[in-house]
């Protein structure tokens, strides 16, 4: 073969290569259902925003194994029914190689019924529930589960001597687990409840559920009140309870989202608060994870700013990517929920992720933040 020849040989199997590449290379599309109007609409759109900046950040280095990542979110406007409408629309028409950032407990339970995850074979990477989510098969969360955080909050009150507390728990299927977990931490931490009482998510008269409450406590008198529900009914419950003049510590599970309490109560109502957190404080560069996460806001500007649950998602969008690279040239939803099942040793830098075991929560990370003054976060 002349040299012309050969030049020209060596060109096209070069060309020929690159589009067999190409062909291989696929967008990896991810979706979310999820509130982005209403009442809980800025935890979603902060998981949203979070899982954008892994998935941003994978694309400028060129994605994994050629494959780019994309996000579609709906809103399911924390309405359950919507989510399952809303999933099994976007499975239909989208087809997401799996699926991330759910929200809400009876949410959850609904997506489950429908049995959507087990006839379209797609993983759920990523959810924030009141309640603690049954062991499925298909379900990978990345934060510690709620009896890890209970097991947490009930060592540091006996630690410093306070064992007479009252228990606020989301009303509702879920509800007896939640009690049964909070008695076995109580249980084994050497301390004791002396009122229990449930808030009722979704009724109108959520309020008159809150009322009840603060007086059962009152009534009580618990040294420290352990609070297991969402932000709104969290931030309703601390308002009317330190109206009332309660003085018991009040202490919130991580679901309470110290950022939107932080924005409904004043710093007197939310002052000496602690709350559980399931993810390294985004506001400290003190690990390579957060540090990785500063440099990826800085880089993409987010339009949320910077809060717990936008780490959260940023979490779960480095375990989807991560998935999809150990799957090499073809990832598939199969192949995600195989892979997820042998993620045992993923570390991001001072928090390591695995669902070994069938361990459907994949950390065990919890430490503990107050609310000084000025509504500021300390550890």
């Amino acid at each position: 073969m002349k040299h012309g020849g050969l030049a020209q040989w060596l060109t096209g199997m070069a060309i020929a290569t690159a589009a067999m590449s190409n062909a291989c290379a696929l967008e990896v599309l991810v979706a979310q259902v999820a509130p982005i109007r209403g009442l809980e609409a800025k935890q979603g759109m902060g998981y949203a925003a979070g899982l954008r900046l892994a998935f941003e950040a994978a694309n400028r280095r060129g994605g994994m194994n050629g494959h780019t990542f994309a996000l579609t979110t709906e809103d399911d406007g924390s309405r359950p029914e919507s989510t399952v409408e809303q999933t099994r629309k976007l499975l239909t028409e989208k087809r997401p190689l799996v699926l991330a950032g759910y929200f809400g407990s009876q949410n959850l339970r609904e997506l489950l019924a429908s049995r959507l995850l087990e006839q379209q074979h797609i993983a759920l990477v990523g959810y924030r529930t009141s309640d603690i989510a049954p062991a499925h098969a298909q379900l990978f969360n990345v934060r510690a589960d709620i009896p890890s955080e209970l097991a947490k909050l009930t060592n540091q009150l006996a630690t410093v001597g306070v064992t007479k507390l009252g228990l606020l728990y989301e009303a509702g299927p879920g509800g007896d687990a939640i009690v049964a977990a909070a008695d076995q931490a109580a249980a084994q931490a050497k301390v004791r409840f002396l009122a229990r009482a449930s808030y009722a998510s979704g009724n109108r008269s959520a309020n008159t559920s809150i009322a009840d409450a603060v007086q059962m406590f009152t009534k009580a008198a618990p040294q420290a009140i352990i609070l297991v529900v969402n932000g709104a009914p969290t931030a309703a419950f601390i308002e009317a309870y330190r109206l009332s003049g309660g003085t018991a510590q009040l202490f919130a599970y991580s679901g309470a989202d110290i950022e939107q309490l932080s924005q409904r109560l004043g710093d007197d109502h939310l002052k000496g608060v602690v709350i559980s957190q399931v993810t390294p404080n985004p506001y400290k560069n003190t690990s390579r994870l957060v540090r990785e996460f500063t440099e990826a806001v800085a880089q993409q500007k987010p339009k949320e700013p910077k809060s717990y649950v936008m780490m959260e998602g940023y979490i779960a969008g480095r375990v989807i990517v991560e998935a999809v690279q150990r799957q090499g040239r073809t990832p598939t939803r199969e192949g995600m929920i195989a892979t997820l099942n042998a993620m045992n040793d993923y570390d991001l830098g001072d928090y390591v992720i695995g669902f070994g075991s069938g361990a459907r929560s994949g950390s065990k990370f919890v430490e503990l933040s107050i609310v000084s003054n000025g509504g500021r976060v300390q550890q």
